[in-house]
């Protein structure tokens, strides 16, 4: 049998000493030198297992402070499928969350990296809307979505959350005026948490989220919506769902 690596296996034994309850919930553990030191092993050994304990949410770092068992909390489950279409998937994540708050800016210039996924030139205007979604009064993603102007503009559905369509998702939205979404790619990656998503998600600077890079097309396989999609990894955890094409 291969070898454990030594940062798992000092992963391990402080989880397990957690789970015993050596250290309460909010307590300090000790520093990386004095764990490295008791396990006889190097500090990166001890930063890489302290930092897979912060990952898997059972730990918290505190900059300039040290390291805090955290408290625990129930992770929902995110169920992103390709059954239904994206406005389904949109409506059944926003009755998970409870509530949600938006704000849409029109005739904003596309960065290079949004314009690169939307197909348009740099600096075509779009409507982007921000939104925060929240379950039991407690933030669980955020997400920026871009749609150009070039598509929306002019029409009843050019602001997401306003007007006769609102809320009802880019698919519903899109087909109103003759668009219709045939397809969307989703490109998650595990990332660290900006302070400005910290502050926002109520964690810490550096927690472990999911970034996931969402973008729609349609039957011309032309790009209608992109948006950048924030899940923290302590309240939520991410099932991809795929149904088998029968012969």
């Amino acid at each position: 049998m291969p070898r454990q690596a030594p940062y798992l296996a000092v992963a391990e034994a402080l989880r397990t000493r957690i789970l015993a309850g050596e250290w309460e919930i909010g307590e300090r553990l000790p520093s990386r030198a004095r764990l490295a030191e008791e396990y006889g092993v190097g500090r990166n050994v001890t930063q890489r297992a302290v930092d897979l304990l912060i990952g898997n949410g059972l730990l918290e770092g505190r900059t300039g402070s040290g390291t805090y068992v955290r408290v625990q909390r129930e992770r929902l489950r995110m169920v992103r499928s390709r059954h239904g279409s994206p406005s389904l998937a949109a409506a059944r994540e926003r009755g998970r969350a409870g509530a949600w708050d938006s704000h849409s800016q029109v005739r904003v210039p596309a960065p290079g990296d949004i314009a690169e996924r939307l197909a348009i030139s740099p600096g075509d205007l779009c409507v982007t809307t921000h939104y925060e979604f929240l379950a039991d009064g407690q933030p669980v993603q955020l997400s920026a979505s871009w749609e150009p102007m070039a598509i929306t503009g002019g029409t009843p559905i050019v602001l997401p959350e306003r007007g006769p369509l609102a809320g009802k998702g880019v698919v519903e939205r899109m087909r109103s005026i003759g668009v219709d979404v045939a397809s969307v790619i989703e490109l998650p990656r595990p990332a660290r948490a900006s302070q400005e998503q910290a502050n926002l998600l109520g964690i810490g600077a550096g927690d472990l989220v999911l970034q996931i890079e969402r973008t729609i097309y349609d039957t011309a396989a032309r790009p209608v919506e992109t948006a950048d999609i924030v899940i923290p990894d302590v309240r939520r955890e991410v099932a991809y769902e795929f149904g088998v094409d029968r012969p």
